[in-house]
């Protein structure tokens, strides 16, 4: 029977087991995908002299049931955190033992925030109106720049003298920063001349309202980029045997982490969502800097039939793509193609596998701090001849 996780160790030849183990389970190959040329990163960097070597692990098994994305996934994770990916695939294993992590996408919405500015704030309510009136024509001007993104409304905010107008667009397989920026100024051109006969004023391209790469309050209620939620229910024997922890244990720690992120002010509900985006960011081309507001997760718990533990984590805002910018790079479009992310509605399959790698991960480092392993864990995989020779 094949195993059901990595071969572990930290040899050349362990590190092409993995490779093989992987291609059996796959059907990829991940080494091997090229270098990129220079003349391939126009679009993706500037004065570019160089490459940095970040490294690369896998964790899994992952098994999703998702709107999106069914089946058995194994993660390509960029990072430089000891433990992270021995610590996602623990918790995804666990999860797979009690049939694993349902996934739903819920939405997906970009949004680009110019802003009005006029000189009476008798003009802000007027303007409102008008654009009501004149969405469709907006809207056709917006569209004209994209083949793919869709304007699906215009929310207006008015604020003294000025009007926000928050331009939220559908941007299919691309995350879409680039996208609903120039397809917003295309629109706020078509306002200037068409407004600007009526009505005296001057805009900006963005007021910075919409969050972009910014942890807000906003971003929570209403989402930005992928919103998907993700939950598994636990047995208790799979629970003890893995993370050494029991349901009621484990839920009652994990309302002091709650409580902790209150009092210091924590914007959103989850220990390190971060890592795991972070490092799949990397790994599949995405802007890691959106990790800033996408690490926003909901994270909650509860007791269920007495034994099992169910959890759940909702992420309002995943900012991924399967197409442009860093997923042009020949490993991180190996990473997609790994996952199946490629094609129709392969960015919201993508967003529901992190969603999920992302609550396996949680489960995993949520029970090593709950059973005092913790410091342990990072002591145990740090690389000590290393560190001992540079004392």
């Amino acid at each position: 029977m094949a195993r059901a996780l990595p071969p572990r160790g930290f040899e050349a030849d362990d590190s092409e087991k993995r490779l093989q183990w992987l291609e059996d389970k796959t059907g990829v190959r991940l080494d091997g995908a090229g270098t990129d040329e220079p003349a391939d990163l126009q679009g993706i960097i500037e004065n570019h002299i160089g490459s940095v070597n970040i490294p690369m692990a896998v964790a899994g098994p992952l098994v999703l049931d998702g709107a999106y994305a069914n089946g058995e996934y194994y993660i390509p994770l960029c990072t430089l955190e000891a433990t992270l990916s021995m610590s996602m695939s623990r918790g995804l294993y666990l999860t797979s033992l009690s049939g694993g992590i349902k996934a739903r996408h819920l939405k997906q919405e970009v949004s680009r925030s110019p802003v009005f500015i006029f000189d009476d704030i008798e003009d802000a309510p007027h303007f409102k109106s008008w654009l009501a009136e004149n969405f469709d024509l907006i809207r056709q001007a917006a569209e004209s720049t994209t083949r793919h993104g869709k304007l699906l409304r215009i929310d207006p905010y008015l604020i003294q003298n000025s009007v926000i107008l928050d331009f939220v667009y559908y941007t299919a397989e691309a995350a879409g920063q680039n996208m609903v920026t120039i397809a917003t100024q295309e629109a706020c051109l078509f306002i200037d001349e068409a407004y600007g006969r009526l009505r005296k004023f001057q805009y900006y391209i963005e007021c910075n309202f919409n969050c972009d790469k910014n942890p807000a309050t906003k971003t929570i209620l209403l989402g930005r980029g992928h919103q998907v939620t993700a939950s598994t229910l636990i047995k208790g024997r799979y629970l003890k045997r893995v993370l050494r922890a029991d349901a009621e244990h484990y839920v009652r720690g994990w309302r002091q982490c709650s409580r902790g992120s209150q009092l210091a002010g924590v914007v959103g509900m989850n220990m390190h969502v971060s890592n795991a985006l972070a490092a799949i960011y990397l790994a599949t081309g995405q802007d890691v800097a959106c990790v800033s507001e996408n690490s926003l997760g909901s994270m909650d718990m509860e007791v269920r039939n007495g034994e099992d533990l169910y959890a759940s984590l909702t992420m309002p805002s995943l900012t991924v793509g399967t197409v442009g910018g860093g997923t042009r790079l020949k490993q991180q479009r190996k990473n997609l193609e790994l996952l199946g992310c490629t094609g129709e509605d392969s960015s919201k399959r993508l967003a529901e596998i992190i969603c999920a790698a992302a609550l396996g991960l949680e489960l995993s480092l949520g029970a090593s701090v709950l059973t005092n392993e913790f410091a342990q864990a990072h002591d145990r995989y740090r690389n000590k001849s290393v560190l001992e020779s540079r004392v």
